[in-house]
Protein backbone atom coordinates (compact mmCIF):
# COMPACT_ATOMS: atom_id res chain seq x y z
CA UNK A 1 0.00 0.00 0.00
CA UNK A 2 2.86 2.47 0.88
CA UNK A 3 4.64 1.66 -2.55
CA UNK A 4 1.45 2.33 -4.43
CA UNK A 5 0.80 5.75 -2.61
CA UNK A 6 4.64 6.73 -3.06
CA UNK A 7 4.12 5.91 -6.66
CA UNK A 8 0.87 7.89 -6.93
CA UNK A 9 2.38 11.23 -5.40
CA UNK A 10 5.88 10.14 -7.97
CA UNK A 11 3.22 9.97 -10.83
CA UNK A 12 1.49 13.66 -9.97
CA UNK A 13 4.58 15.15 -9.36
CA UNK A 14 5.71 14.37 -13.00
CA UNK A 15 2.75 15.07 -14.57
CA UNK A 16 2.82 18.77 -12.68
CA UNK A 17 6.01 19.37 -14.24
CA UNK A 18 5.59 18.24 -18.22
CA UNK A 19 2.79 19.35 -20.40
CA UNK A 20 2.31 16.35 -21.90
CA UNK A 21 3.88 12.58 -20.91
CA UNK A 22 3.63 9.60 -23.74
CA UNK A 23 2.17 6.54 -21.68
CA UNK A 24 5.57 4.32 -22.51
CA UNK A 25 7.77 7.04 -21.14
CA UNK A 26 5.79 7.68 -18.66
CA UNK A 27 5.79 3.76 -17.37
CA UNK A 28 9.35 3.79 -17.74
CA UNK A 29 10.15 6.72 -15.27
CA UNK A 30 7.93 4.74 -12.87
CA UNK A 31 9.04 1.45 -13.50
CA UNK A 32 5.86 0.07 -14.19
CA UNK A 33 3.91 -1.35 -16.70
CA UNK A 34 1.38 0.25 -18.87
CA UNK A 35 -1.66 -1.16 -17.31
CA UNK A 36 -0.48 -0.18 -13.91
CA UNK A 37 -0.21 2.84 -15.29
CA UNK A 38 -3.55 3.05 -16.26
CA UNK A 39 -4.56 1.89 -12.51
CA UNK A 40 -2.54 4.58 -11.27
CA UNK A 41 -4.26 7.41 -13.59
CA UNK A 42 -7.53 6.70 -12.62
CA UNK A 43 -6.32 6.63 -8.56
CA UNK A 44 -5.94 10.10 -9.05
CA UNK A 45 -8.90 10.89 -11.22
CA UNK A 46 -10.93 9.56 -8.23
CA UNK A 47 -8.83 12.15 -6.07
CA UNK A 48 -10.14 14.83 -8.20
CA UNK A 49 -7.12 15.59 -10.80
CA UNK A 50 -7.53 16.27 -14.04
CA UNK A 51 -5.87 13.83 -15.95
CA UNK A 52 -6.24 14.02 -19.82
CA UNK A 53 -5.72 10.91 -22.04
CA UNK A 54 -4.62 10.17 -25.68
CA UNK A 55 -5.14 6.81 -27.36
CA UNK A 56 -3.31 5.33 -30.26
CA UNK A 57 0.30 5.39 -30.86
CA UNK A 58 1.02 8.75 -29.88
CA UNK A 59 -0.92 8.48 -26.89
CA UNK A 60 -0.49 9.69 -23.48
CA UNK A 61 -1.01 11.71 -20.50
CA UNK A 62 -1.35 15.41 -19.31
CA UNK A 63 -2.61 17.02 -16.11
CA UNK A 64 -5.52 18.97 -17.11
CA UNK A 65 -5.30 23.09 -16.48
CA UNK A 66 -8.17 24.60 -15.06
CA UNK A 67 -9.07 21.51 -12.28
CA UNK A 68 -9.20 21.25 -8.43
CA UNK A 69 -6.26 20.70 -6.67
CA UNK A 70 -6.80 18.60 -3.81
CA UNK A 71 -5.78 18.11 -0.96
CA UNK A 72 -5.17 21.81 -1.51
CA UNK A 73 -7.63 24.69 -2.34
CA UNK A 74 -6.86 28.21 -2.16
CA UNK A 75 -9.03 31.45 -2.95
CA UNK A 76 -8.22 34.37 -5.13
CA UNK A 77 -6.10 36.74 -3.05
CA UNK A 78 -4.06 33.41 -1.32
CA UNK A 79 -3.11 32.15 -5.07
CA UNK A 80 -2.23 36.05 -5.83
CA UNK A 81 -0.07 35.71 -2.82
CA UNK A 82 1.78 32.35 -3.58
CA UNK A 83 2.73 34.19 -6.97
CA UNK A 84 4.02 36.94 -5.63
CA UNK A 85 5.90 35.29 -2.91
CA UNK A 86 7.20 32.32 -5.63
CA UNK A 87 7.84 34.75 -8.02
CA UNK A 88 10.08 36.99 -5.64
CA UNK A 89 11.37 33.80 -4.21
CA UNK A 90 13.06 32.93 -7.89
CA UNK A 91 14.18 36.28 -8.88
CA UNK A 92 16.13 36.58 -5.75
CA UNK A 93 17.95 33.27 -5.17
CA UNK A 94 20.19 31.26 -7.27
CA UNK A 95 21.17 27.55 -7.57
CA UNK A 96 18.73 24.78 -6.60
CA UNK A 97 16.51 27.20 -4.00
CA UNK A 98 15.32 29.19 -7.04
CA UNK A 99 15.35 26.57 -9.48
CA UNK A 100 12.90 24.82 -7.23
CA UNK A 101 10.91 28.50 -6.49
CA UNK A 102 10.66 28.58 -10.11
CA UNK A 103 9.29 24.93 -10.06
CA UNK A 104 7.29 25.52 -7.67
CA UNK A 105 5.41 28.48 -9.24
CA UNK A 106 4.86 27.17 -12.55
CA UNK A 107 3.01 23.72 -10.87
CA UNK A 108 0.56 26.46 -8.93
CA UNK A 109 -0.42 28.70 -12.01
CA UNK A 110 -0.66 25.03 -13.97
CA UNK A 111 -3.68 23.65 -11.69
CA UNK A 112 -5.53 27.28 -10.71
CA UNK A 113 -8.67 27.09 -12.13
CA UNK A 114 -8.76 29.49 -15.95
CA UNK A 115 -10.00 32.77 -14.23
CA UNK A 116 -7.15 32.79 -11.29
CA UNK A 117 -4.43 31.09 -13.99
CA UNK A 118 -4.98 34.02 -16.17
CA UNK A 119 -4.84 36.76 -13.39
CA UNK A 120 -1.59 35.36 -11.86
CA UNK A 121 0.37 34.93 -15.70
CA UNK A 122 -1.13 38.68 -16.06
CA UNK A 123 0.99 39.36 -12.65
CA UNK A 124 3.92 37.30 -13.41
CA UNK A 125 4.26 39.08 -17.11
CA UNK A 126 3.42 42.56 -15.85
CA UNK A 127 5.98 42.74 -13.12
CA UNK A 128 9.79 43.92 -13.65
CA UNK A 129 12.79 44.71 -11.31
CA UNK A 130 11.43 42.28 -7.95
CA UNK A 131 14.33 42.72 -5.86
CA UNK A 132 14.44 40.70 -2.47
CA UNK A 133 12.83 42.51 0.29
CA UNK A 134 10.05 42.51 2.70
CA UNK A 135 6.96 41.64 0.67
CA UNK A 136 4.61 44.88 -0.24
CA UNK A 137 1.84 45.88 1.42
CA UNK A 138 -0.47 45.94 -1.65
CA UNK A 139 -3.75 44.31 -1.29
CA UNK A 140 -3.98 41.69 -3.87
CA UNK A 141 -7.41 42.71 -5.58
CA UNK A 142 -5.83 45.71 -6.64
CA UNK A 143 -2.46 43.92 -8.27
CA UNK A 144 -5.00 41.86 -10.01
CA UNK A 145 -6.92 44.06 -11.88
CA UNK A 146 -3.82 46.41 -12.67
CA UNK A 147 -1.59 43.42 -13.74
CA UNK A 148 -4.64 41.78 -15.74
CA UNK A 149 -5.17 45.76 -17.61
CA UNK A 150 -1.47 45.50 -18.73
CA UNK A 151 -2.02 42.46 -20.12
CA UNK A 152 -5.20 43.04 -21.98
CA UNK A 153 -4.03 47.22 -22.74
CA UNK A 154 -6.86 48.04 -21.39
CA UNK A 155 -7.41 51.75 -20.19
CA UNK A 156 -7.90 52.03 -16.15
CA UNK A 157 -9.71 54.30 -14.10
CA UNK A 158 -9.17 54.62 -10.38
CA UNK A 159 -8.57 56.85 -6.90
CA UNK A 160 -5.29 57.68 -6.22
CA UNK A 161 -4.41 59.61 -2.91
CA UNK A 162 -1.27 61.40 -3.91
CA UNK A 163 1.70 62.37 -2.14
CA UNK A 164 1.28 65.84 -0.43
CA UNK A 165 -2.57 66.44 -1.43
CA UNK A 166 -3.86 69.60 -0.58
CA UNK A 167 -5.57 67.83 2.16
CA UNK A 168 -5.30 64.87 4.10
CA UNK A 169 -6.37 61.60 2.72
CA UNK A 170 -7.35 63.61 -0.46
CA UNK A 171 -8.21 61.07 -3.48
CA UNK A 172 -8.15 62.04 -7.13
CA UNK A 173 -10.46 60.41 -10.02
CA UNK A 174 -7.13 59.34 -12.53
CA UNK A 175 -7.63 57.92 -15.86
CA UNK A 176 -4.46 56.05 -17.26
CA UNK A 177 -3.02 53.46 -19.88
CA UNK A 178 -1.09 50.91 -17.48
CA UNK A 179 2.02 49.63 -18.80
CA UNK A 180 3.92 48.04 -16.20
CA UNK A 181 4.18 47.05 -12.92
CA UNK A 182 7.42 47.43 -10.94
CA UNK A 183 8.70 46.84 -7.61
CA UNK A 184 11.57 49.24 -5.55
CA UNK A 185 12.61 48.06 -2.47
CA UNK A 186 9.37 47.54 -0.22
CA UNK A 187 6.84 48.83 -2.66
CA UNK A 188 5.01 48.09 -5.54
CA UNK A 189 4.14 50.68 -8.64
CA UNK A 190 2.48 51.12 -11.27
CA UNK A 191 4.01 52.84 -14.67
CA UNK A 192 1.52 54.19 -16.38
CA UNK A 193 0.38 56.92 -19.41
CA UNK A 194 -1.47 59.64 -17.53
CA UNK A 195 -4.28 60.79 -19.93
CA UNK A 196 -5.75 63.29 -18.27
CA UNK A 197 -2.15 65.05 -17.99
CA UNK A 198 -1.05 63.72 -21.52
CA UNK A 199 2.22 62.19 -19.25
CA UNK A 200 4.14 59.04 -17.85
CA UNK A 201 3.42 58.99 -13.97
CA UNK A 202 4.43 56.31 -11.50
CA UNK A 203 1.78 55.06 -9.40
CA UNK A 204 2.24 53.78 -5.98
CA UNK A 205 -0.58 50.81 -5.82
CA UNK A 206 -0.64 51.00 -1.69
CA UNK A 207 -2.49 54.62 -2.46
CA UNK A 208 -4.53 53.32 -5.33
CA UNK A 209 -7.72 52.44 -4.81
CA UNK A 210 -10.47 50.46 -6.75
CA UNK A 211 -9.14 50.15 -9.86
CA UNK A 212 -11.81 49.34 -12.90
CA UNK A 213 -11.28 48.63 -16.36
CA UNK A 214 -12.65 50.65 -18.87
CA UNK A 215 -12.73 48.30 -22.04
CA UNK A 216 -11.47 50.96 -23.95
CA UNK A 217 -8.45 49.30 -25.54
CA UNK A 218 -4.83 51.07 -26.21
CA UNK A 219 -1.53 50.94 -28.07
CA UNK A 220 1.36 50.41 -25.93
CA UNK A 221 3.65 53.70 -25.92
CA UNK A 222 7.78 53.42 -26.12
CA UNK A 223 8.55 53.72 -22.61
CA UNK A 224 10.88 56.60 -22.38
CA UNK A 225 14.64 55.46 -22.67
CA UNK A 226 13.08 51.85 -22.91
CA UNK A 227 13.47 50.66 -19.15
CA UNK A 228 10.29 50.79 -17.37
CA UNK A 229 12.27 50.18 -13.95
CA UNK A 230 14.28 52.88 -14.36
CA UNK A 231 12.26 55.10 -14.89
CA UNK A 232 10.30 54.27 -12.09
CA UNK A 233 13.48 54.12 -9.76
CA UNK A 234 14.58 57.68 -11.63
CA UNK A 235 11.50 59.39 -11.25
CA UNK A 236 11.68 58.65 -7.67
CA UNK A 237 14.71 61.16 -7.17
CA UNK A 238 15.11 61.71 -3.42
CA UNK A 239 11.33 61.62 -1.83
CA UNK A 240 10.81 57.59 -1.84
CA UNK A 241 14.86 56.23 -2.59
CA UNK A 242 16.47 59.46 0.04
CA UNK A 243 19.57 56.62 0.03
CA UNK A 244 22.26 55.43 -1.78
CA UNK A 245 25.88 54.38 -2.13
CA UNK A 246 28.74 53.19 -3.61
CA UNK A 247 31.10 50.27 -3.24
CA UNK A 248 34.31 48.19 -3.78
CA UNK A 249 32.92 44.43 -3.89
CA UNK A 250 35.89 41.38 -3.77
CA UNK A 251 33.83 39.30 -6.51
CA UNK A 252 32.82 38.81 -10.02
CA UNK A 253 29.98 40.92 -11.50
CA UNK A 254 28.30 37.72 -12.07
CA UNK A 255 28.39 36.85 -8.51
CA UNK A 256 27.48 40.62 -7.35
CA UNK A 257 24.47 40.57 -9.72
CA UNK A 258 23.21 36.79 -8.52
CA UNK A 259 23.68 38.12 -5.15
CA UNK A 260 21.79 40.88 -5.08
CA UNK A 261 19.47 41.02 -7.90
CA UNK A 262 18.20 43.41 -10.59
CA UNK A 263 17.97 46.35 -7.89
CA UNK A 264 21.77 47.91 -8.14
CA UNK A 265 23.86 48.90 -10.75
CA UNK A 266 27.00 46.75 -11.06
CA UNK A 267 30.33 47.30 -13.23
CA UNK A 268 33.35 46.15 -13.01
CA UNK A 269 36.49 48.03 -11.92
CA UNK A 270 39.18 45.74 -13.02
CA UNK A 271 41.70 43.01 -10.85
CA UNK A 272 43.84 42.92 -7.79
CA UNK A 273 46.64 40.23 -7.53
CA UNK A 274 44.43 38.02 -9.56
CA UNK A 275 40.69 39.10 -7.83
CA UNK A 276 38.18 41.04 -9.72
CA UNK A 277 36.48 43.67 -8.46
CA UNK A 278 33.04 45.26 -9.07
CA UNK A 279 31.73 48.83 -8.14
CA UNK A 280 28.58 48.50 -6.90
CA UNK A 281 25.77 51.26 -6.66
CA UNK A 282 22.49 50.77 -4.55
CA UNK A 283 19.77 53.18 -4.04
CA UNK A 284 17.07 52.80 -1.17
CA UNK A 285 14.61 53.77 0.62
CA UNK A 286 15.44 52.09 3.85
CA UNK A 287 19.02 51.89 5.45
CA UNK A 288 18.33 48.34 6.97
CA UNK A 289 17.46 46.94 3.38
CA UNK A 290 20.53 48.61 2.27
CA UNK A 291 22.94 47.02 4.99
CA UNK A 292 21.25 43.45 4.41
CA UNK A 293 21.90 43.77 0.13
CA UNK A 294 25.84 44.19 1.46
CA UNK A 295 25.81 41.46 3.86
CA UNK A 296 23.88 39.28 1.44
CA UNK A 297 26.99 39.94 -1.52
CA UNK A 298 28.83 36.97 0.45
CA UNK A 299 31.96 39.07 -0.30
CA UNK A 300 34.63 41.32 1.12
CA UNK A 301 33.21 44.92 1.00
CA UNK A 302 35.11 48.61 1.28
CA UNK A 303 32.25 51.52 0.98
CA UNK A 304 33.17 54.39 -0.96
CA UNK A 305 30.13 56.48 0.23
CA UNK A 306 27.19 55.59 2.24
CA UNK A 307 24.60 57.30 4.40
CA UNK A 308 25.44 58.00 8.08
CA UNK A 309 22.65 55.74 8.75
CA UNK A 310 23.43 52.84 6.80
CA UNK A 311 27.08 53.14 8.13
CA UNK A 312 25.14 53.25 11.99
CA UNK A 313 22.84 50.17 10.75
CA UNK A 314 26.17 48.17 9.84
CA UNK A 315 27.69 48.88 13.07
CA UNK A 316 24.73 48.27 15.46
CA UNK A 317 24.22 44.63 13.52
CA UNK A 318 27.62 44.16 14.02
CA UNK A 319 27.70 44.03 17.29
CA UNK A 320 24.38 42.54 17.92
CA UNK A 321 25.74 39.40 15.54
CA UNK A 322 28.95 39.49 17.76
CA UNK A 323 26.97 39.28 21.40
CA UNK A 324 25.21 36.19 19.74
CA UNK A 325 27.68 34.48 18.05
CA UNK A 326 29.93 34.97 21.82
CA UNK A 327 26.40 33.66 23.67
CA UNK A 328 26.46 30.57 21.65
CA UNK A 329 30.01 29.92 22.64
CA UNK A 330 29.70 30.32 26.32
CA UNK A 331 26.34 28.21 25.94
CA UNK A 332 28.42 25.45 24.31
CA UNK A 333 31.29 25.63 26.96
Amino acid sequence: MANTSSRTLRLLSLLQTHRFWPGSELAERLEVSERTLRRDIERLRELGYPVQSARGVEGGYQLAQGGSMPPLVVDEDEAIAMVVALGGTASALSGGLGEASLSALSKVVQVLPNRLRRRAEALRSATVDAPFSQAPEVDAGVLAVVAQAIRDRERLRYEYTARGGRSPGEQVRRHVEPHQLVTVGRRWYLLGYDLDRQDWRSFRLDRLRDPAGTRAAFRPRDIPGGDAAEYVRRGLGGSEQALSLTALVEASRRHVERRIGPWARVVEAGETDGSPWVRLAIEANDAQWAAFGLAHLDAPVTLESAPQAVVDTLHEWSARLAATAESAVASEG
